[in-house]
């Protein structure tokens, strides 16, 4: 073993290059090799001096970099990119990789039925699941663990984590059965919802489950009804006749000359006009004063769907059969957009891109509405998403941004940005969906599914800029 030199000042080697300079206290070895242990207190104090720079420089160029890449990446790359997930709950590694976005934003639940459609209330409080056992689920919106508080940003590397929830979800309110299927529902004016019950009652349910006594009653289960807010007027149908409430008034039946099924009906965003499914058409009725029979509209096929555009000027009808009907309100003229390989269960107009969406294709068919599908006119088709081999079974228009939200036939949920074919993947897999609908800030996407399953999403602010 060496003997230990007594420490001398430093850079006594006066002559040595000055790449060569070494501490005196090792100066019986070069530089590179000097025990550490036998360096005086200024060459440890420099060495570590230079170390941290250098690790400090390293970390403000890989962040740069990692600024730079992130703001190039869209919404369909986010959680793939910007997002990890931060474990502290004990999962094993390959456990938290598994985990996708559905998993870390949504708060879900499951119910002993399928759900059949899903309404947001007016004010934005609570969302109601129906069933088809004629049962309705009801979910506050408010998240008690927001992904916001759940987000951490690094400070060395501008890296976005959100860790998973450390609670359960609050449990839904769940009534009992209003009937033997599933039973109509619509958003009540202000706060709650309005139900149809088999019994022929229309019911004010509130965000609490209660349900108050019957506003109106009819012959016949109820099995559709709309209700309009600017109005304060109820529509509804027992399968054969349609009947209008004013507030709580009583029920007046609409008369029409042809004796039809009536079993979709949908208030025009006014309030002044409704329209109503036929057998194999449409119509429309003025409902300011007395109800009158503006016309009626030929399909080839029972519409299943009926949407209003946000000016009320057209009228967008999913068909039974396939297809989609769209009925310019001001003369009546209806044109087919066929080719569809499945029913076209939901239609939905995106206000941002002035756009119409349906279901019932293997990707997400849109047309801008400043070329409508009209006439055999094309050039108004909007290539939204990605292609598959798996059906669109509903979609739903982001309220405020150029954003649609689309559920499949094998449980994938995306939200595509309308236009382009980049999306986010919010759910790769799962039991097939069978509700959409956004809340109206946008911020929460409700879902349901075949197995009963029913889930808010909740995105976070920064989610869609």
């Amino acid at each position: 073993m060496s003997p230990r030199l007594p420490p001398r000042r430093c850079g006594s080697i006066r002559n040595a290059p000055a790449s060569r300079w070494m501490c005196c206290a090792s100066s019986w070895k070069s530089a590179e090799t000097a025990p550490a242990s036998n360096w005086c207190e200024t060459c440890l104090r420099q060495s570590r001096a230079r170390r941290r720079s250098c690790r400090r420089a390293r970390r403000a160029r890989t962040a740069s970099s990692r600024r730079k890449a992130m703001s190039r990446t869209s919404i369909a790359s986010w959680p793939q990119r910007r997002t990890r997930i931060d474990g502290r709950d004990g999962m094993n590694q390959q456990t938290m990789q598994n985990l996708t976005l559905f998993d870390l934003l949504a708060r879900s639940w499951r119910r002993p039925s399928a759900i059949a459609d899903l309404r947001f209330s007016t004010d934005g409080s609570a969302v109601a699941f129906t069933c088809v056992d004629g049962t309705i689920a009801i979910a506050t919106v408010a998240d008690h663990e927001p992904p916001e508080t759940r987000i951490r940003v690094s400070n060395d590397l501008g890296q976005t984590t959100i860790r998973p929830r450390e609670k359960p979800p609050v449990p839904l309110i769940a009534t009992a059965g209003f009937g033997d299927g599933d039973v109509p529902i619509t958003a009540d004016a202000h706060s709650g919802f309005l139900v149809g019950a088999a019994s022929g009652d229309v019911l004010h349910l509130a965000a609490d489950g209660e349900a108050a006594a019957p506003l109106v009653r009819i012959d016949g289960p109820i099995v559709a009804i709309d209700h309009s807010a600017r109005t304060d007027m109820t529509a509804i149908s027992n399968g054969h006749d349609v009947f209008l409430s004013r507030g709580q008034g009583g029920a007046v039946q609409l008369k029409h000359a042809v004796t039809s099924s009536m079993d979709a009906l949908a208030f025009s965003p006014g309030g002044r006009r409704l329209a109503c499914g036929l057998d194999e058409g449409l119509s429309i009725w003025s409902v300011e004063g007395d109800p009158a029979l503006i016309r009626d509209v030929s399909f080839p096929a029972r519409p299943v769907s009926i949407r209003w555009s946000r000016d009320g000027t057209w009228l967008a009808c999913g068909l039974e059969t396939g297809g989609l009907a769209l009925v310019s309100v001001a003369d009546g003229r209806a044109d087919i957009v066929a080719g569809f390989p499945s029913p076209v269960r939901t239609v939905c107009w995106s206000q941002p891109a002035n756009a119409l969406f349906a279901s019932g294709a293997f990707r997400i068919a849109g047309w801008s509405m400043t070329a409508p599908p009209v006439g055999g006119e094309t050039s108004g088709a909007l290539e939204t998403g990605r292609t598959g081999l798996v059906l669109v079974e509903t979609v739903a228009a982001h309220p405020q941004k150029k954003l649609i939200a689309a559920g499949y036939a094998n449980g994938r949920i995306t939200v595509a940005q309308i236009g382009a074919r980049d999306e986010l993947l919010v759910r790769p897999l799962g039991s097939a969906v069978t509700a959409l609908a956004w809340s109206g800030d946008g911020r929460h996407l409700a879902v349901g599914a075949v197995d009963g399953s029913a889930a808010i999403v909740t995105f976070p602010a920064q989610m869609f800029k």
